[in-house]
């Protein structure tokens, strides 16, 4: 694994879904909240659209890094290692059936940031620890509206485990179902930062929201 792209990691690691950019004035949307958040002080975001065209992904991306500066904020791209570069993004999250890590290094090189999906499972940890990434999801830790999967739930239990089994170093993203009464428990528990979807961006001011995170996790 390479040198931290953070230290330290920020607490918070919001995942903007497409879902919930509206159809209508969507490049306005993504040029308030992207300025938005970048004053809110959001230092890395991941966005993720599933099922838009392809066209529609590179028109938000480049928004958005327009709007979330590369000096000021990390972009992780979902899925599209093969898009990263040309949208100018930080890096790539990878879920199960994606591309491997291995292979999005050697395409992404040494410098961006490279996140998997490690689940839950017992006995998960040996092996994921091989692959050349910079950060682990483990969860969902409770149910999540925002990402269908078929991955059973961890609880606050599988947070801990999870970190007892990878040791002190590796970066565990804990995700799905996390809001502001649970992530410091989430934190607690061993996981390095939080993942938080329509816990922020459901709010009518996600920079707002966000600040509020960053002020009750300390």
């Amino acid at each position: 694994m390479k040198m931290s792209a953070f230290n330290p990691w920020p607490r918070v690691y919001p995942i903007l879904d497409a879902s919930f950019i509206p159809a209508t004035g969507r490049a306005e949307f993504l040029r308030r909240l992207g300025s938005s958040l970048t004053e809110a002080g959001v230092k890395l975001l991941e966005y993720r659209n599933k099922t838009g065209a392809e066209v529609e992904l590179l028109a938000d991306a480049d928004l958005l890094r327009t709007a979330l500066p590369a000096g000021q904020v990390k972009l992780i791209l979902d899925d599209r290692a093969d898009l990263v570069e040309k949208i100018g993004f930080d890096g790539v999250h990878l879920d199960a059936g994606d591309m491997k890590s291995a292979e999005a290094r050697k395409l992404l090189g040494p410098d961006r940031i490279i996140g998997t999906f490690g689940g839950g499972a017992v006995g998960m940890v040996p092996g994921i620890l091989q692959a050349p990434a910079d950060y682990f999801s483990i969860g969902p830790v409770f149910a999540t509206r925002t990402k269908q999967t078929a991955s059973p739930l961890i609880g606050m239990e599988g947070v801990r485990r999870l970190r007892t089994e990878a040791g002190a170093d590796p970066v565990l993203v804990a995700i799905g179902g996390i809001t502001l009464a649970t992530a410091a428990e989430a934190l607690a528990a061993g996981a390095t930062l939080v993942a938080i979807a329509g816990a922020l961006f459901r709010q009518p001011d996600p920079a707002a929201e966000f600040r509020r995170w960053m002020t009750e996790l300390g």
